[in-house]
């Protein structure tokens, strides 16, 4: 086969991307049941209240440190130039190269530049699929193929890997030891859309004879960070025999991708210049000292969502609504009473400023904010797209609200909340729906009353996701900030009703719950979809940051996220203990 070698050394794999630091998700504490309990006191929420520590010791940038002479923009276009040929040439035959490409492409983080030539190229694949595609009888080709495909939207079926198991229905034995076809096996297997249990068999067996492999750390990274549920890592690292055109290929790209790294970086350094000012100038900071202060971590949820540099604005005024979500969560879990958390709640549900008088002035400063984001952002979504959304955000608002006032309800009267009773709040209270409605209106692609309606009523893509992050968020023993853990938790409330189970019994669980929840987000993800491919996008690397926010450690920090964050946006500044 062009451009990538088959045959696979005892250190390499021909089109495996490897970040230099490798990160484990860290694991909650199964020791016994109490490791999951809520601080669940009658009375009061403003019981033993909590003060975050705001971020004293770092110095939000207020210029942008550098700037980039013509030249690298220069190079970067020609090199853009090169590549696009590449690929369209790429896309008139049906060479297993192509699909290499790609999948280094979207390895490497740059595949934005090119969603037209992919497109074609996939295009073609796809008739091959159905037309031809008997004919292929390598692993490798045919799993990647395959993944490639149903991550570009189209459905392909999965009795395509029949060829590669027996009559008995198990694979092959000779699969087991073609290393290459393992792993991409198992990152197809991560495109399972549910009822597919040739996948289910697929990740179990792929994922047990890899165990058996140390190629370099490739097959570990793998099995940790599967591609479709994982972020692009900001560094990147191959490991593959190439020669020839190939490796002169590969040369291009690595020298495209890190030209476009430093031209990435240094806009998401001027847009958290931009973000770090709008902050200061807020002055929340000072006039609610309990909430936290991180918006550095706020901003790196919008950098996640939109990924194409031409989306500068849209990150910046993302960053806005999910700081609030962070805020008024605290507001509830933390500071506010719950007789002035439901005037708090039955206020935003109306969206009148009269409204206020009766609230605590904390509330008011807050409410008041709030009120100028959301307007300021509709006037900034009206101009650039025509549709005017407030009435959809403060929509979305005032059901975040209510989904914490529930929980607040159920702390201070002692309540426990059957365990989907709880997710199902829960999948509201995550903030998730909030955020994805500020997305679809941001991107402004294909909003009509239909799709508008839609996204009002939480649809599956949205649902799927806020699954994944509260069952995510509930997995981890660390309570984030000083929140004494009043955000309840999924598996103490299933563990209450199933009192003959183990905590290894509930966690294995909860972690069902989540892979269903990707295989329903795969789903959606298909075509037809009522929404862009850019939100589709927008909403899948939503779920992939979830483990990156959510995986503390025994110090009850984040490790990845401080080393995504340093790689991404500061290079060699320390950020321990900021997030």
């Amino acid at each position: 086969m062009a451009f990538s070698s088959k045959d696979i050394s005892s250190d390499s794999s021909h089109i495996q991307v490897i970040p230099k630091h490798i990160s484990k998700v860290g694991n909650p504490n199964l020791s016994n049941i109490n490791s999951f309990m809520p601080n669940n006191k009658k009375g009061n929420i403003n019981d033993n209240i909590g003060v975050s520590a705001p971020l004293k010791h770092f110095t939000y940038p207020s210029e942008h440190p550098s700037n980039f002479n013509d030249d690298i923009h220069i190079k970067h276009a020609k090199k853009l130039e090169v590549i696009k040929h590449i690929l369209i040439k790429l896309g008139d035959d049906d060479s297993f190269e192509g699909l290499a490409m790609i999948d280094v492409v979207q390895r490497l983080g740059i595949d934005y530049y090119f969603q037209d030539e992919i497109e074609l190229i996939l295009r073609r694949q796809y008739s091959i699929f159905f037309t031809d595609g008997d004919r292929y009888n390598d692993l490798q080709e045919v799993a990647l193929r395959f993944r490639l495909l149903r991550q570009q939207g189209y459905y392909v079926s999965p009795d395509v890997f029949n060829r590669f198991r027996n009559k008995e229905g198990e694979f092959k034995q000779n699969v087991s030891e073609d290393i290459n076809g393992l792993m991409s096996l198992y990152e197809a297997s991560q495109l399972s859309i549910g009822g597919e249990d040739v996948f289910d068999e697929a990740g179990h067996f792929s994922a047990t004879h890899l165990a058996n492999y140390d190629l370099a750390g490739v097959v570990e990274h793998l099995l940790l960070h599967p591609y479709r549920k994982s972020l692009s890592p900001a560094k990147n690292f191959f490991h593959g025999n190439f020669q020839g055109n190939e490796y002169i290929r590969i040369l291009d790209l690595q020298e495209l991708a890190n030209m476009d790294f430093k031209l990435v970086q240094s806009l998401h350094q001027k847009e958290i210049v931009q973000i770090s000012s709008w902050w200061r100038e807020l002055g929340l900071a000072k006039k609610l000292e309990f909430a936290r202060e991180q918006p550095v971590k706020w901003y790196v949820w919008s950098m996640a969502c939109f990924t194409d540099p031409n989306l500068s604005w849209q990150r910046i005024e993302l960053t806005k609504p999910i700081s609030f979500v962070y805020i008024i969560d605290d507001i509830f879990d933390v500071y506010g009473a719950l007789d002035a958390l439901t005037l708090f709640t039955e206020a935003i549900n109306r969206w009148d400023l009269g409204d206020i008088d009766q609230l605590p002035e904390y509330m008011k400063i807050c409410f008041k904010a709030l009120n100028n984001i959301t307007n300021e952002i509709s006037n900034k979504v009206y101009k650039e797209h025509g549709y005017n959304p407030v009435h959809s955000l403060r929509k979305a608002w005032g059901s975040l609200c209510n989904a914490f006032l529930i929980e607040a309800k159920w702390f201070a009267s002692g309540h426990l909340p059957k365990a989907e009773e709880y997710l199902e709040n829960g999948i509201v209270s995550s903030g998730v729906h909030l955020v994805l409605v500020h997305i679809f209106f941001l991107l402004g692609h294909g909003v009509t009353n239909e799709t508008v309606q839609l996204i009002d009523s939480n649809p599956p893509i949205v649902s799927s996701v806020a699954t994944i992050l509260r069952i995510w968020d509930d997995l981890g023993s660390a309570k984030d900030e000083n929140q004494g853990g009043k955000d309840g938790s999924y598996l103490y409330y299933y563990m209450m009703e199933h009192r003959d189970l183990t905590a290894e019994d509930a966690h294995k669980h909860a972690m069902d719950k989540i892979s269903d929840a990707w295989k329903r987000l795969n789903k959606e993800c298909l075509s037809p979809n009522p929404f862009s491919a850019s939100f589709t996008r927008a909403s899948l690397n939503s779920a992939r940051m979830v483990p990156l926010m959510y995986s503390y450690d025994d110090s009850q920090r984040l490790p990845s996220l401080e080393e995504y964050i340093k790689s991404f946006l500061f290079d060699n500044l320390p950020t321990q203990g900021v997030y």
